[in-house]
């Protein structure tokens, strides 16, 4: 398989809460993606914004900027403003080495919201959002595509783009040319899909993986009690490839193994790092789909 590693600094400091991991520095995260065998790493809310300092970093550790989350807002109509930042965007990440832009909606979201029970309180858009969210999306794929990159799109439950019926919307309403998706197992397990199913029907349209998979006794407690998503997180609903227990990893690889998919595979675990030391999982992560992918 044609297919590049990399990691996730949410392993070690979580984007959405970032007090989770607080208290470890950029450098012991790079350092340690390096040294569990990844060569590329997500972006993350620790990372410098300043380029030079960010790229002295990665050099020194042979990695690069695989993909970096882009927050959009056309559920709240504010397409200047997500055109403007996006162009901005994708300057700084493509000169760290990326050549996708995750791009999650984020105008409605309730993921970031630590006291809001997760599933009664999902956004579920309007057709008027609907279609500005592809429109815009569409856009910026256009541009993208000019500065040869491309749209990946992030379903993530909390968003409103979350199940395999929301996502079949949104793909069928933008440009396969243009917009791509951002395949991740953990969320489409959250939402409670199939992600085996999701990956079938969408391979030849995958331009970006996530990989981690879910502990279904976390997952049950955050349905069942209505939990915060940022609840779960905190709990160990996540953690990597190889030590959950709700994704069918075997068809996932198999499927895989059966496309011309030539992207990069990003681990996740978003685990709270006093419990879960990032570099033990970061390597166990790697030993698994060494062992499965031969990669």
């Amino acid at each position: 398989m044609n297919v590049q590693y990399g990691c996730a600094p949410i392993n070690w400091t979580n984007d959405d809460l970032p007090s989770l991991g607080g208290e470890l520095t950029y450098q012991q995260c790079l350092s340690e993606m390096a040294l569990a065998g990844y060569k590329g790493s997500e972006g993350g809310c620790k990372y410098p914004k300043d380029f030079d300092t960010l790229k002295k970093a990665l050099d020194l550790r042979g990695l690069v900027i695989c993909n970096m989350w882009f927050s959009s807002f056309f559920t709240t109509f504010e397409n200047e403003k997500t055109y403007e930042a996006f162009e901005k965007h994708m300057d700084f990440t493509y000169a760290l080495g990326a050549r996708v832009v995750g791009v999650g909606e984020c105008g409605v979201t309730v993921h970031g919201q630590e006291e809001t029970p997760l599933f009664p309180n999902c956004p579920i858009l309007t057709d008027e959002q609907m279609k500005n969210l592809a429109e815009g999306l569409n856009e910026l794929g256009r541009r993208a595509q000019r500065k040869g990159m491309k749209v990946c799109f992030h379903p993530h439950v909390g968003t409103g783009i979350q199940s395999l019926a929301e996502i079949d919307r949104l793909m069928e309403l933008t440009d396969p040319g243009l917009v791509y998706l951002l395949f991740d197992t953990g969320h489409s397990t959250m939402a409670g899909e199939d992600p085996v199913a999701i990956l079938r029907k969408y391979i030849g349209r995958v331009g970006h993986i996530h990989f981690k998979d879910v502990r279904s006794k976390v997952f049950q407690k955050v349905r069942e009690e209505d939990h915060s998503f940022l609840w779960g997180v905190k709990e160990g609903q996540f953690t990597v490839p190889g030590d959950g227990d709700m994704v069918d990893w075997k068809s996932i690889f198999e499927i895989l193994k059966n496309s011309d998919y030539d992207g990069w595979i990003v681990i996740e675990a978003e685990q709270d790092p006093a419990k879960a030391d990032p570099l033990e999982y970061a390597i166990k992560a790697r030993t698994f789909l060494r062992e499965n992918l031969g990669v």
